[in-house]
This record gives structure tokens, sequence and C-alpha cells, in this order.
């Protein structure tokens, strides 16, 4: 499916006194290349609504007169105002040419509506103005709207006068922290996590006419198990009729016809069905006919495709078109160093997602925080699958108003209906760690019956109530898998593997694991790829996602750098690590096993022993006998069976192998839980030295010195001191073999 190319788009008019004021971007720390291709003349020119295009259009992006508003009860200031903004670039962005911060702000532009126009409804509809807005045309409001990340639209015909210019003025009061209002990762002091507040319009301004028998909206639902496509056709014209025409290629292959407002299903014969490896889109075209003549008509497109909860190996698991698909992604945080929010160009927003599908990734999780409809596009297209946040309240800021709980759900609920059409979408998450969180199961309900075709993550890594499909925890840097049969499984964040590129630093802040050189960057994430794979294999889980696909302010464990201008690890070493992650099987064996499941007994000190405490005819006999883990209970993966919360611990256990002779010593690996530091022996030998933290079980290459020094038939020791600096400690530790299968 191609996006059709509308050659009857009307130019906006922009008055020659804005044009004579040259425009210059503000310069931020870090600016992509797409800033060069910003012009004020044709800023976001494409079609902003991919599902539901007509021809004639309007584009009111540009440049607009801007200053700051004075009160809540200030009237709409007469005359020009005293600056001017590039619009949809938010005010604090260095596109916008304005590049502070406002609670208040005011907007005005002029237009002309085009002759050709004359007898049809004038629609304005704005992409997302955050986060309170009030419109007005010629000095009279239009109304109000509350939100900031869903599209709206007013039908200003009864205020445009006459056929000449007319003026357009937008209000806009945007709280940020101060608000308990949906706000995501902005806020008024970047820092952390944490990043530069977005104000204002930040999606493309523009006007349609429609005739006054018009399409409302449409909704398309597709069912491949009984190979139809359902299409609801909203419209307020009475006695008309909704006739569809499905094509492939460009070639009609069903039509089908019905009642507004009615679900109407079209047969979709040999359903050639949508993935992401292969994402094929069927055209439709949409036309209102009310009394034998065409009032109305609108392209489309859709794919067949079914998202749901399937079951194999006795674990609830994620399935794409009734087979199981491991979705791997990751999280997308939709920050531009230049544009705030919003991207410098359509080739800027298409990007990122084609640098996600070059990865090898097969999902992104678009991390709380709505996109513009042309990026769903691109997903659609490009066949990447999507979980979509909603974007939290109070998200980790120390002041934190009360949660504006009617503003969430009113949100969430036009979030959900607005974007129920694209196929990339498949799972609605409605919280993120806690940010906010409450009413969890009802919110999760309302999302079910608003759209049950899709799944719903009650959660990821927060507070967990059996709601929804997933039971999605967080673990830094490598990956963790929760336990359950009742839910999917999945690791909603992992990683962070932080990699400076000096030059294209926003500003340097902590993060969860440093690295400095490429090798051991795409070495420690194809470890972590490993674990999934483990994971996957042995343990049911069905999803993860990694942080992160771009460095975001302080922020510097992306993929690729906040410019766009570097990408840190080669695509193909990081995009064999995904296809092994995604598609290969890997089976654990215990040759030692852990506590993980069931306890074994340890002899362990708080007190630091003689030097040789790790040789294997150490005398041990003072110290206590207990059973693993070791730790605190509040450590996440911990399976805590005797409480450590010292500074250090040493342990030891003496175990007996039996016949080695059917193993391949190069399968052999650690399997161990560590938090923090930690220093591994056997039989007195060096097997590993481990400088940071797991939230759970995972795999540590044992060392060959190591692994030449077990003994056959016999009994041998392994040793580990740990070292706990801060947060939760654990640690315990098996031995396995690690097979592929072939």
């Amino acid at each position: 499916m191609s996006l059709k190319k509308f050659t009857t788009a009307v130019i906006a008019v922009i008055p020659c006194f804005l044009f004579a004021q040259e425009w210059q971007p503000k310069k931020a720390v870090l600016m992509t290349k797409y800033a060069q291709d910003v012009k004020p003349d044709k800023v976001l020119a494409e079609y902003p609504r991919p599902q539901m295009q007509r021809e004639k259009w309007m584009n009111l992006n540009g440049l607009w007169q801007f200053e700051p508003g004075k009160s809540d009860g200030e009237t709409l200031p007469k005359g020009d105002l005293a600056s001017k903004i590039l619009v949809p670039f938010p005010v604090e962005s260095a596109l916008s040419g304005v590049m502070e911060h406002h609670e208040r702000i005011w907007y005005k532009r002029k237009f002309i509506v085009p002759v050709s126009w004359k007898g049809e409804k004038i629609l304005l509809h704005f992409g997302a103005v955050d986060y309170e807005s009030e419109v007005f045309v010629n000095g009279k409001s239009l109304g109000k709207h509350t939100g900031g990340y869903d599209p709206f639209s007013f039908d200003i015909t009864p205020y445009v006068k006459g056929s000449g210019e007319q003026e357009l003025a937008v209000r806009v009061f945007d709280p940020t922290d101060n608000g308990g209002f949906p706000r995501g990762k902005q806020t008024l002091h970047p820092q952390g996590i944490m990043y530069t507040s977005v104000t204002g319009i930040w999606q493309t301004v523009w006007m349609e006419p429609v005739p006054q028998a018009n399409i409302n909206d449409i909704k398309i639902v597709p069912d491949i198990d009984k190979s139809v496509v359902k299409l609801t056709v909203s419209s307020d014209a009475s006695g008309a009729t909704v006739n569809v025409k499905i094509k492939e290629g460009g070639k009609e292959i069903e039509v089908a016809s019905g009642k507004p407002n009615t679900e109407i299903s079209v047969p979709v014969p040999n359903a050639k069905l949508w993935s992401p490896d292969s994402p094929f889109l069927y055209d439709l075209d949409i036309s209102l006919t009310q009394n034998g003549k065409t009032t109305d008509h609108l392209s489309s497109y859709f794919g067949m495709r079914k998202i749901s909860v399937g079951e194999e190996d006795g674990y609830k698991k994620l399935f794409l078109n009734n087979k199981f698909l491991f979705q791997l992604g990751p999280l997308d945080q939709g920050f531009w160093p230049d544009g705030g929010y919003t991207a410098p160009t359509d080739e800027a927003l298409r990007y990122d997602l084609e640098m996600i599908k070059k990865f090898g990734y097969n999902m992104v999780r678009k991390h709380i925080k709505v996109e513009p409809y042309r990026w769903y596009y691109w997903a659609d297209k490009l066949g990447i699958l999507v979980w979509q946040d909603m974007p939290s309240a109070n998200s980790y800021t120390e002041h934190t108003p009360p949660v504006d709980t009617v503003a969430y759900a009113s949100e969430l609920t036009r979030i959900v209906k607005t974007h129920i059409n694209s196929p990339s979408i498949v799972t609605w998450v409605v919280f993120n760690e806690g940010q906010g969180q409450h009413n969890t199961r009802g919110l999760v309900d309302m999302v079910r019956k608003l759209d049950p075709s899709r799944l719903i993550n009650q959660a990821s890594g927060g507070g967990h109530f059996g709601a929804g499909d997933f039971l999605d925890i967080h673990s830094y840097p490598p990956p963790a898998v929760p336990s359950s049969k009742d839910q999917i499984l999945a690791c909603g964040e992992y990683g962070g593997i932080g990699f400076i590129k000096p030059g294209h630093i926003w500003k340097s802040g902590p993060t969860y694991i440093m690295i400095d050189n490429e090798k051991d960057y795409t070495d420690l994430y194809d470890q972590y790829a490993t674990d999934l794979a483990i994971y996957r294999t042995n343990k049911g889980l069905s999803a993860a996602v990694y942080t992160e696909i771009t460095d975001v302010e302080v922020e510097l464990n992306g993929l690729l750098t906040y410019d766009r201008a570097v990408v840190k690890g080669a695509v193909e070493k990081i995009s064999a690590s995904n296809r092994k992650a995604i598609s290969e099987k890997l089976y654990l064996k215990d040759v030692l096993p852990s506590s993980q499941n069931n306890a074994r007994n340890w002899k362990y000190t708080f007190t630091k022993p003689d030097e040789n405490w790790f040789a294997g005819k150490f005398n041990d006999a003072s110290w206590k006998s207990g059973e693993g883990g070791f730790g605190t209970s509040f450590t996440p993966g911990s399976s805590v069976k005797t409480v450590w919360d010292t500074k250090d611990i040493w342990i030891r256990q003496e175990f007996t192998l039996g016949d080695l002779e059917n193993i391949n010593f190069d399968d052999l690996a650690l399997y161990m839980h560590h938090d923090e530091n930690c220093e591994v022996y056997i039989n007195g030998v060096e097997a590993a030295v481990r400088k940071d933290v797991t939230g759970a079980y995972g795999l540590t290459p044992m060392s060959d010195a190591s692994k030449k020094a077990l003994i056959p038939n016999g009994k041998n020791m392994i040793a580990i001191h740990c070292h706990q600096e801060n947060g939760g400690q654990y640690i315990d530790a098996g031995i396995v073999t690690l097979t592929k299968e072939k």
C-alpha cells in the first residue's frame, strides 16, 4: 500500500508580513541533520491522516504570530502578536524559533478559504496541542479542548466571513508538573529520566472541506478467522448508503454496501496476513451516496492480522495470526533534540522506525507518548508491532499533585478510539511503573470494552492486580522473567547499556551500566539476547523491550545518539543478537542446580575469612549452614531462603559430579543471580568475576580453567564472595549446560 499523492492539496496562505520576517531556528545543544530541511513555507507538508484521506485539504503549518499569555481570564489580544513561532514545533524547541517555556501562550495567523470550497463544511483539525486549548476564528471562540495527545476538530463554517482573509487564534494553557494531568516524560526541571517540557501546538494543523452529507469517522476491525474485515462508517446523513471497495495492488477484489453507523462485514478471500515479516496492506475506497448521488468519498487501508493470547508449553503466550511470536523491540521515547515531541520532517519520523527494523526488532514500545498518525502509518507499512503506552501522570518528580483521574480516563478513551484502525498497534499499556497508577482494574475493563480486538498490559513494570493480559516486570541491566501461568510473561524494560559518543551528547548523566568500546557493547547486548532466548525457551517469556532506541537528553543508553548521527553498535551484530532472542531455542540442563526452584545447603559467613577461603580443602567448620539463596526479600527476581543484609557474604558448597563424558565443556556456564559484585571459584580456580548487578537468574560464562578443574565422579567445591553497595542484595548460583536445538 502506498500513500496517495494529493495533487489538489492547497498550499496554506501565509501573509506577506510574516514571510518578510526571516525565521531562524534556535541552536539546541544537539541538532539533527533533518533540521536543515525545515523550511517555514513547507513544514511537515505530508497528508496528516493516512487512514482517512480526502483529496482537498490545506496545511496550516508554518509561521504564526506568537506571544506569552498573562492570566487565566485574559481575553483574545487585539491586533498582531509580539513575535513569531514555527508551527507545529512546541514552544520549548529550537525549531520553533522560540526555545522558551511559557505556561500560557497565544497563537495567531491568517488564512483564506479557497473559492472552490464554497458550499461545503470547513473542518479545522489539530493533531495535538498540549495541554488545554481554546480556538478562535475571527474573534469567536469555537470551544476548548483538554488533553495533549489526541487529535480534535471544529466545524468553522459558521465563523468564516466572506471570501477574504480570516483570522485563526489559539490560546494554550499547560501546567506540566503543576497539574495532575497525563504528561509522560515532560518536566519543568529536566534531569535523569525526565526531559524538557513540551507546550502548545506540536502536531500538524490543517483544514479540509467536506460535503454537507459526509463521513464523520471509520472503524476497521480485521477478522482473519472468518476472513472478513468489519467496517463501521459513521455519518449523520439520513437515508444514505455506504459503499466499500477493497483493492489489492490497485485491483478491485471485493465490494460491499451497507448503512452508516452499522457494522459491515466485507469478505477478504484468500487473505494475505499482515505481520512483521510480510506487512501487506489492503487499500480501501469508501463512499457515501444519498439519493443516488455520491456525496463523500475517502480512501484508507487496513491489514489482516490477529493478536491474541494462546497457550504453549503450559504458558500463556503472545500469538500473532494464531501462532506464537516472541515480540522484541526497543523503548521509543519519541523525543528530538531540536523538535522536542515533534520530528523535524517526515523523513526523520520514518528514520527511527526504519532503524528499528534494520536492528532486527519486530516490535516497538511507544513509551508514554502518542505520535502523529503518520508515525503509525510508517509502522503499518514497515511491519512493526506497536505497544502503545498511555502517557502517565505524575511521572518521576517530587512534586506530585493529585492525579486528575477523570482527565486520565477521558484521554485514554480518546487515544484508543482515535488510533483503533492501525494494524501495527497490538497492545494498549495502561500504566507505566506505577506512575500515577490508580483504578487499574476499572481502566483495563474500560479499554477492553472500547477495543476487544487487542491485548491490554495493565502496568508495565508497575503494580500488578491480575488485570489484563500481561504480567510485565522491568529489570536492569539484564532481562528477567516473571512467574505466572495465568498471564502473558513480559520483561517490559531491560538493558540500558550506556555508551558515550563524544560530540553527540546533550549532557552526561548516570545510567545502568556504562561501556567504553563497541566490542564490549555488542558482546553485552548479545549476552542479554542469550538470556532472552533462554527465558523464552525455558521460562515462558513472550516479549521483551530494550532500553532504548536513542539517547534522550541525559540518558545515554540509546542504540543511536540523540541527534541520530551515530549508530553505536554494528547493525548486523545487533540484528543477529535479536534474531537469536526471537527464534533460537536454547535449553538449560542442570549440572549443579541453583536454589531458584529447590533450596540447596551452603556454608556461609559474613566475616572476612582467610585468603584461601575459596580453596577446596579450606576448613569452613566455623561457618554457618543455610539454604540458598541469600539476600533480602525485596530484591527483584530473588528466592531468599536465608537473610543476608550485611555488606559482604562468602558462601561455599560441596557437590558431587557424575560421569561428564556426554557433556560438551563448551556448553558449560554458571547460572546465577547476583546483586551486586561477585567472584566465583570452582575447586579454587577463578570461574567468573562480575562487577555489575542482575535482576534475575541468568548465564555467566565460566573460564576455561574452571571448566577443566571440574572433577568427574568426585567431589567439587564452588565458592562465591558477593559484595553489596546499595538497594537490594542477593546471591545464588549453579552450573548448567546450554544447548541449542538443531
